[in-house]
């Protein structure tokens, strides 16, 4: 329960981390971004297969595949169904931000909410990922979203400050993202801790939020600024890490 505890505060705080940066480096590039938000995807790519999707076969009995392909479906159908009504930072990020001071300021209630409503499934992942009693996969799969959160606190930053918004309330508003990323991850625990049979399902669900992220929102926003190919080798890369490590823990 401690080290979940404790990886749930790695996970959101990760978000911090990269609302810090964003404050250091207020201009950093679209380029080294990329790289590391690419290499995180990699990450994820690799233990949503490995840590969440396999094992959701193995424990699903006799109905595995059907109970690991609805759960992947399922779980993207719910992340589709909150970019409708949220869309989330690569949607939001950009000119429209620096247009008007005033109306800015209503988009980042926009932005603020669309970044924690998109964490809370990522949190979750993290915390289902310990239900199936592999811990060194489930700390991969929480270093993995970490991972990813890191360069989404990072260009956070720059259009809140650009909207009028304090530097102190901007670094809550970060922190707030990255608590609501500590309650899914405890969301995601206990749920499969207090009903053991719906394991198989919150795994594959879990996976299936964490493709949507990747092929949704990672890829095409590593992919938009030039700095594709390098994008490229950074996801193989973060893939091949992973593959070693499980292979190695396995």
């Amino acid at each position: 329960m401690k080290l979940v505890l404790l990886t749930a505060f790695g996970v959101g705080g990760a978000t911090v981390i990269g609302s810090l940066i964003g404050f250091i480096f207020k201009k950093i590039s679209h380029k080294f971004s990329d790289i590391v938000l690419s290499f995180a995807a990699g990450v994820m790519l690799a233990a949503a297969v490995l840590g969440l999707i396999l094992p959701s076969l193995e424990y699903s009995g006799e109905f595995g595949l059907l109970v690991t392909i609805t759960g992947i479906f399922v779980g993207a159908f719910a992340l589709n169904l909150i970019d409708k009504m949220v869309p989330h930072l690569h949607k939001l990020v950009g000119a429209d931000f620096e247009e008007h001071k005033n109306s800015s300021l209503s988009k980042v209630l926009l932005f603020v909410t669309a970044i924690a409503i998109h964490n809370l499934p990522e949190g979750i992942a993290a915390g289902v990922g310990f239900g199936s009693g592999d811990t060194s996969q489930a700390l991969i799969i929480a270093g993995g979203i970490a991972l990813q959160n890191i360069p989404e606190g990072m260009v956070i930053i720059s259009p809140m400050l650009s909207a009028g918004v304090s530097p102190k309330r901007t670094f809550i508003c970060a922190m707030i993202t990255g608590l609501i990323e500590v309650v899914g991850t405890m969301i995601g625990f206990f749920a499969v801790t207090v009903a053991s049979a719906i394991l198989p399902f919150a795994l594959a669900f879990a996976g299936g939020t964490m493709l949507y992220v990747i092929s949704d929102e990672m890829i095409p926003e590593t992919h938009a600024h030039g700095s594709e190919r390098g994008a490229t080798y950074a996801l193989l890369v973060g893939f091949c890490v992973m593959l070693i490590t499980d292979t190695l823990l396995g």
